[in-house]
């Protein structure tokens, strides 16, 4: 039976599900609320809020909506998947008890702990006097974090112990709102990161392909933190043995923990790793697909998404394993002057037709704004131009043919994307 799918959200990673979803054939209508001018070419807008769980309830219940996906973690950590369940609607998203694993990073840190999954030495305050005294007792103790959701923007890897201080002092007196009234200071891992995203139902795990991204505003990882500013897949630094170690080490733990703690985690899992000289540690787990790794993730798969996310939902994975393209997929994000601060809007965007007349590329919208023929810029992070190749050089060299195509008044991007893998 055909199935009538609502995508909530209106960045790069929800232009990517509607794009996969509107493959499949057990699809009947794809809505999407917000959306962007991307998903408009594939999907029906529907002006809802990603945070108005009223106002999506009733569209869904309005539309006769089969499945609910959920791009973004804040109407998760909000509860969405509860307030649908109660409705007798589908959700592929955890409930909000799963989902404080990216709501609350001390919740997840002392998850962590009392399974036994690998992480970095940590300490949770509300006291800047105590965070001090913790600081210089572990010099080391140098990645600050404001508790609640920041956007991606909540991470502060410090240089030392005096700039570790100003920051807890920072998000205590209020920088970032509620996000900030407590934080968590924890060891500042040395190595390479990677991401780690699988599905569940609350027994049944299948792992995504591997994938990296890149944080750092700037070339070489220098520069503040963002959402991230490009992605690619597979990552070499997670072969097919620490696969096997990342799901049996740190993706089951918390399937089996979650149970064991009497909440069944349903959804997409993300762990956020770093690959250190002591193993592979755990700095963040995520609650939804990741953004921008989903880009190239699903440029990827083979397989149709829709079954595998109805399945979640449903507690039901199917039998199969996703299947994937052997090729490469890396993404370039394209950014608003400014970005990750305060960022310039409304610039007009061109050359986009062009770039997607290239073999194997994608664009998709994350921060745009109007409508075909005259887009606009309206977020930080706008575009995230992504292109399939034999391996890793060849999808990057594809990627930023692309990106030298579109143009717009102060447009920013990295031009390493990819880089580690090379």
């Amino acid at each position: 039976m055909k199935k009538k799918i609502l995508v909530v959200g209106s960045g790069g990673r929800e232009h990517a599900l509607c794009w996969k979803l509107s493959k499949s054939p057990l699809l009947s209508q794809l809505l999407c609320a917000p959306g962007n001018p991307g998903t408009a070419g594939i999907a029906e807008n529907v002006p809802v809020a990603a945070d108005d769980l009223d106002g999506l309830l009733a569209l869904a219940r309005d539309r006769g909506v089969d499945l609910t996906v959920v791009g973004p973690e804040v109407p998760l950590c909000a509860g969405i998947q509860d307030r649908f369940e109660e409705a007798g609607l589908l959700v592929a998203g955890p409930c909000a008890a799963a989902a404080r694993l990216e709501g609350s990073k001390a919740f997840a840190k002392q998850f962590m702990k009392r399974h036994g999954i690998p992480t970095a030495p940590f300490g949770v305050f509300e006291s800047a006097d105590e965070a001090s005294r913790y600081i210089d007792a572990h010099p080391d103790a140098l990645v600050i974090k404001a508790d609640g959701l920041a956007a991606g923007k909540g991470v502060f890897v410090c240089s030392d112990p005096a700039e570790a201080k100003r920051r807890v002092s920072e998000l205590l007196e209020g920088a970032m709102g509620a996000a900030g009234e407590r934080v968590v200071v924890e060891e500042r891992l040395g190595g390479e990161e990677a991401s780690f995203i699988a599905l569940t139902d609350g027994d049944r795990i299948w792992p995504l392909a591997a994938s990296q991204d890149h944080k750092a505003a700037c070339d070489g990882d220098r520069g503040p933190n963002t959402g991230g500013m490009g992605a690619y897949s597979p990552a070499p630094v997670l072969g097919a043995d620490r696969q096997r170690q990342v799901l049996e080490t740190i993706i089951r733990p918390v399937v089996e923990g979650m149970a064991a703690d009497g909440t069944s985690y349903r959804g997409v899992l993300y762990a956020g790793l770093m690959v250190t000289d002591r193993g592979i540690q755990v700095l963040e787990y995520n609650c939804r697909f990741g953004d921008p790794e989903t880009q190239p993730l699903l440029c990827r798969l083979e397989s149709d998404l829709l079954p595998y996310l109805d399945g979640v939902a449903r507690g039901e994975l199917p039998d199969a394993a996703p299947r994937w393209d052997d090729r490469a997929a890396l993404c370039v994000v394209m950014a608003a002057a400014g970005y990750p601060g305060r960022y310039d809007k409304g610039q007009r965007i061109e050359g986009i037709d062009r770039a997607e007349g290239l073999d194997d590329v994608v664009v998709f919208h994350a921060g745009t704004g109007g409508e075909a023929g005259d887009l606009r810029v309206a977020g930080g992070r706008v575009l995230g131009v992504t292109a399939l190749g034999p391996g890793i050089r060849e999808a990057q060299a594809r990627a930023y043919e692309a990106v030298r195509l579109i143009k717009w008044d102060g447009a920013h991007f990295r031009t390493d994307i990819g880089y580690r893998a090379l």
